[in-house]
């Protein structure tokens, strides 16, 4: 018996805004609405989604979990998602081949370099 990867769920002080803000951010797109939930996805026909929903404590420490991206153009991409609201984050990562952002509430993610 095997499982299917059916979402990444992230807790959210406001799903609705952070879910926007994600899915301008990969091209995707509101799927479900609800008060306790937001989902997004490449589609509405393709799996995996991320959940976007309500949570009341707030974040205080790195994520032990996050998303990469893998930009054409990772320089060019940074400059987009901070001109969207990310920031840049020092999470002790030193001197490497990708940048650490975070998004509007926080949670850090990666845009890696191009591949060769």
């Amino acid at each position: 018996m095997t499982s299917v990867w059916e979402s990444l769920t992230v807790d959210a002080h406001d799903p609705p805004r952070l879910a926007r803000w994600w899915a301008e951010a990969l091209g995707y797109q509101l799927v479900t609405e609800k008060p306790d939930e937001v989902e997004i996805r490449q589609s509405s026909q393709r799996l995996p989604g991320i959940v976007f929903v309500p949570a009341t404590e707030g974040k205080e420490t790195k994520n032990r979990l996050h998303i990469d991206l893998r930009p054409d153009d990772r320089e060019a991409e940074v400059e987009r998602l901070v001109d969207m609201g990310a920031r840049h984050v020092d999470i002790g990562q030193a001197d490497v081949e990708w940048t650490v952002l975070a998004d509007p509430e926080g949670n850090e993610f990666c845009v890696l370099r191009q591949r060769d």
